[in-house]
C-alpha cells in the first residue's frame, strides 16, 4: 500500500514538473535570396500573445514557453510569411523569407472588428502602410489621404479641412484612432492637424455604412489609424521635414518594450508663416488677409501597456494637443486658438488567440475660442476667450468568440456621453447614448464566407434606431468577389439640436425634434490578387435619407404672431440692443436627401527591378435633394479623380535608395452659393521624392530626404474669398531626416 501511495506521489509530481516544463525558441530571420539577416521581423507563436523582434543580426528568442507544440510565425515589411511547427527546445532555428513587392498578408481589423489578413476580409478594406507614406515623402494626415486616397477629398477655409469621402461631407465619415473615435471639430470641420503621423503604422479606409460596428457618423465611411508599437527593448527616432514658407516639422519617438512592459512616447512639433494666393479679394480691393494662416502645433501623446500574464494586458494612455494662428492685425481682430486633451483606460483578457473580451473607457476633451489682437469690447490685447467647449465619453465592451472554425461571434455593449458648451450661443448641454450590437462571422464553405450583423442605438433625443449589415465573400482562384449591404445612421448633433445662435441679422435655431439621418448602402467588388499584381473595382450605391439642414426665412414673410415669438425669445436671451435689424431666422430640419453613385478602382504592380506601379480612380455622381423636391450636386462633391504612384527602389550594401513620383488629378469641385456657381476648377499636383538609407552598424538608421513638391507649379491664384481648389503656393522644395536607433 505504501510503495502504491509513494509511486501516485512519484506520479503525480512529475506530471506536475511536466506541465510546468519551460522551453525555449531561438534562431536567425534571412533573406532567401541574399543570406542577409532580416532586422525588425516579427517572430511570433500563433495563438499566444508570445513574440518579440529581431535584432540587427537577424536574431530572436522566445523564453519561457510552456512546453507543447506550436505554430511559429514569421513576418516583415517587403517579406512574405512563413509559419513552421515547433515544439521541443530548438535553439539554431533558420527561416527563410522570400522578398515580395506587394504585402499580401497585411492584418487589418476595419470592417469587420477582428483580425484578419487584407486579401480575406470579407469586406473589402483599403490601407496605407506607413512604409508607402514614409516613400511619398509626406508627413501630414490631409496630404496623405489626398495623394495616395482619390475617393477622399478636402476643400481648405480658414476654419480647418473639410473632408469629403465618395460624394458626402465629413460629418458622415467617422475618424478613429486605434479603433477611438477621433473628437473635436472647428466649424464643424474635424481638426486634422491632432493626428501625428510619426507614429502612424498604416492608415485603414472602409467605405460605405458601417454603423452596425461603429454606431453614429460612419454613413460615407471609416478612417482608422492604427498606431506603432515597436517590439525592440528601445527604439527612438527623430523626423525633421522642412520647406519653403517656414513649413517645418519634427516628430520624435521613445518606444521601450519588455516582456510585460510598453512604454509608447510621441511629440511633434508643426509650423508655417502661411501665404496668399492673391493679394486682392473679389471686388478687386487690396487684402491683409491670408489664405492659408500661419500657425504652430504641438501634439504629445503617452501610451503604457502592462501584461502581468500571457492572457492579461492592460493599458492606460493619453495625449494632449494645442494649435494657435498667427494672423496678420491689419486684417483681423483676433488669432484662433485650440486645445485638447484625451484619457483612456482598458483591459484585455484572452481565452485564447481567436477569442477575448475587451474593455476601454476614454474620454476626449476639446476647446476653440480666440487670442485677441486688438482690443474689442471687454477684450484687450493677449485676451483669451474660450468660444465652445466639447467633450466625449466613452465606454464600450466587446467580445470575440471562436465557436469552431466555421463560427466567430462578436458581441458588445457601448454607451456614450456627449457634453456642449457654447456660452455665446445659449449652450450647455449632453446627451447620451447606449447601444448593442453583434456579429456573425460564418464559413459556409472552404471559398465562401459571409458576416451578418446589426446594431440597436437609444439615442436620447433622435430615439432608437437599428442599423442591419451583411456581406458575403467568394474566393475563386486568384480572384476574390465581394457584395455588402448595410445600413448607417447619424445622430442629430448637439449644435443641431439645442444651438441657439445670434450672428449677422440672423436667428440660428437647433430642435430637439430631429430624427436620426438613414442611409442604405449597398457594393459590388471584385479582386485579384497575386504576388506581382493585384487589382480592385467596387461599385456602389447609397442612399440617405431625413439629411438634416438649416432653412432660413424672411421675418417678413411671417405672420405678426409668430414673427414676434420670435423677437420675445432672441430679446430674452441676448437683449433687445443686440438685435436690432434682425432679418432672418435659421432653424435646423430633417429637409434633404441624397443619392451617390459610383465605383472605385486600384491597381499595384510590381515591374522587376524594383519598379512598382500603383494607381486607383474614384466615379462619384453625388446629388441632393432639397425641401422643394429641386435635384443638384451636393456641396464640395467631385465627379472624377485620380491618383498615381510610381516607385523604384535598389540598395547597395548598406545604402538603399528610393525614388518615389506620386500624383493627383481630379475635375472640378462643386459649390453653389444663393444658387450662384462658386465651383473650384479642376487641377493637378505631381511630386518627386527621394530617400536615402544609409544603415550605420547594428542599430542605427540615418535617411536624409530630398524632393519637389507640385512639379508642374500649379497655383489658384484667384482672388480672396474664392472657393479655392488647392491652397498650394506652388513649386516648393523641400528636405528631410529622419534617424533611428533601435536596441
Amino acid at each position: 500500500m505504501k510503495k502504491r501511495c509513494l509511486l501516485t506521489i512519484l506520479l503525480g509530481g512529475c506530471v506536475v514538473m511536466s506541465s510546468l516544463a519551460q522551453i525555449t525558441f531561438s534562431g536567425k530571420v534571412i533573406n532567401a535570396e541574399t543570406g542577409l539577416p532580416v532586422r525588425g521581423a516579427n517572430v511570433r507563436l500563433e495563438q499566444t500573445t508570445i513574440g518579440c523582434a529581431t535584432n540587427s543580426k537577424g536574431e530572436f528568442k522566445l523564453k519561457n514557453v510552456k512546453d507543447g507544440e506550436y505554430t511559429l510565425r514569421a513576418s516583415c515589411l517587403d517579406y512574405s510569411p512563413l509559419r513552421l511547427k515547433v515544439s521541443k527546445d530548438k535553439t539554431n532555428l533558420l527561416i527563410k523569407l522570400q522578398k515580395t513587392p506587394i504585402n499580401l498578408d497585411q492584418v487589418v481589423v476595419t470592417g469587420t472588428g477582428t483580425h484578419h489578413r487584407l486579401k480575406d476580409s470579407p469586406v473589402p478594406v483599403e490601407v496605407m502602410s506607413s512604409e508607402e507614406i514614409k516613400k511619398a515623402g509626406i508627413t501630414d494626415f490631409q496630404t496623405a489621404m489626398t495623394m495616395l486616397q482619390p475617393s477622399l477629398s478636402f476643400s481648405t477655409n480658414a476654419m480647418g479641412s473639410y473632408l469629403m469621402m465618395n460624394g458626402l461631407s465629413n460629418k458622415y465619415v467617422l475618424i478613429l484612432i486605434n479603433g477611438k473615435k477621433l473628437t473635436g471639430d472647428t466649424a464643424n470641420n474635424i481638426d486634422l492637424s491632432r493626428i501625428d503621423m510619426n507614429s502612424v503604422k498604416r492608415i485603414e479606409v472602409l467605405k460605405g455604412a458601417a454603423s452596425a460596428l461603429y454606431g453614429s457618423d460612419a454613413i460615407a465611411g471609416v478612417i482608422n489609424i492604427i498606431t506603432d508599437q515597436p517590439k525592440n527593448l528601445l527604439t527612438v527616432t527623430s523626423n525633421t521635414h522642412l520647406e519653403k514658407y517656414g513649413q517645418f516639422t519634427q516628430g520624435v519617438t521613445a518606444d521601450v518594450t519588455t516582456n510585460k512592459f510598453g512604454s509608447y512616447t510621441s511629440y511633434r512639433r508643426q509650423q508655417s508663416n502661411g501665404w496668399r494666393q492673391n493679394p486682392l479679394d473679389e471686388d478687386g480691393n487690396v487684402t491683409d488677409k491670408v489664405s492659408s494662416l500661419a500657425f504652430d502645433a504641438n501634439v504629445i501623446n503617452q501610451k503604457f501597456i502592462f501584461k502581468p500574464t500571457d492572457k492579461l494586458s492592460l493599458h492606460t494612455e493619453g495625449g494632449f494637443y494645442d494649435r494657435l494662428t498667427d494672423r496678420p492685425i491689419a486684417g483681423y481682430n483676433y488669432n484662433l486658438k485650440y486645445q485638447s486633451y484625451n484619457l483612456g483606460v482598458g483591459a484585455k483578457y484572452l481565452f485564447s488567440h481567436s477569442s477575448y473580451i475587451d474593455f476601454n473607457v476614454s474620454n476626449d476633451n476639446y476647446h476653440s475660442g480666440y487670442k485677441y489682437l486688438t482690443e474689442s469690447g471687454k477684450y484687450q490685447i493677449g485676451d483669451k476667450k474660450t468660444v465652445k467647449k466639447q467633450h466625449y465619453y466613452n465606454a464600450n465592451l466587446k467580445g470575440v468568440f471562436r465557436h469552431s472554425k466555421a463560427f466567430k461571434s462578436v458581441v458588445g455593449l457601448e454607451y456614450i456621453n456627449e457634453q456642449l458648451n457654447r456660452e455665446s450661443a445659449s449652450v450647455d448641454k449632453h446627451v447620451y447614448t447606449g447601444a448593442v450590437y453583434v456579429q456573425e462571422e460564418i464559413k459556409l464553405l472552404q471559398d465562401l464566407q459571409a458576416i451578418v450583423g446589426g446594431r440597436y442605438v437609444h439615442h436620447q433625443e433622435a430615439g432608437n434606431s437599428f442599423t442591419p449589415k451583411a456581406s458575403l465573400m467568394y474566393k475563386l482562384g486568384n480572384f476574390n468577389i465581394r457584395a455588402s449591404y448595410a445600413g448607417g445612421f447619424r445622430a442629430p448633433g448637439l449644435d443641431e439640436l439645442y444651438y441657439y445662435m445670434h450672428s449677422r441679422k440672423t436667428i440660428t435655431v437647433g430642435s430637439t425634434d430631429l430624427k436620426a439621418e438613414k442611409s442604405q448602402y449597398g457594393s459590388l467588388n471584385v479582386e485579384y490578387v497575386s504576388s506581382r499584381f493585384t487589382a480592385s473595382a467596387t461599385a456602389y450605391i447609397n442612399q440617405v435619407d431625413d439629411m438634416i439642414n438649416s432653412r432660413t426665412t424672411l421675418l417678413s414673410a411671417m405672420s405678426a404672431e409668430e414673427r414676434q415669438a420670435i423677437i420675445d425669445q432672441a430679446t430674452a436671451v441676448f437683449g433687445a440692443q443686440e438685435i436690432t435689424g434682425l432679418k432672418k431666422y435659421k432653424e435646423y430640419r430633417n429637409l434633404d436627401k441624397a443619392l451617390v453613385k459610383g465605383f472605385d478602382t486600384n491597381l499595384t504592380a510590381y515591374l522587376g527591378y524594383g519598379f512598382t506601379l500603383g494607381g486607383g480612380y474614384s466615379f462619384a455622381y453625388a446629388r441632393g435633394k432639397d425641401q422643394d423636391g429641386n435635384w443638384t450636386n451636393i456641396n464640395r462633391s467631385i465627379r472624377h479623380t485620380g491618383s498615381v504612384t510610381a516607385n523604384w527602389v535598389h540598395a547597395w550594401n548598406s545604402y538603399k535608395l528610393n525614388i518615389n513620383l506620386n500624383g493627383r488629378v481630379q475635375s472640378k469641385r462643386y459649390y453653389l452659393v444663393s444658387g450662384a456657381d462658386d465651383s473650384a476648377p479642376g487641377f493637378g499636383l505631381w511630386n518627386l521624392n527621394t530617400r536615402h538609407t544609409f544603415d550605420c552598424g547594428k542599430s542605427f538608421i540615418v535617411e536624409p530626404g530630398f524632393g519637389v513638391n507640385n512639379i508642374f507649379d500649379y497655383k489658384d491664384s484667384r482672388p480672396y474669398g474664392s472657393n479655392y481648389s488647392s491652397l498650394t503656393p506652388g513649386r516648393t522644395l523641400y528636405v528631410s531626416l529622419l534617424l533611428k536607433f533601435r536596441q
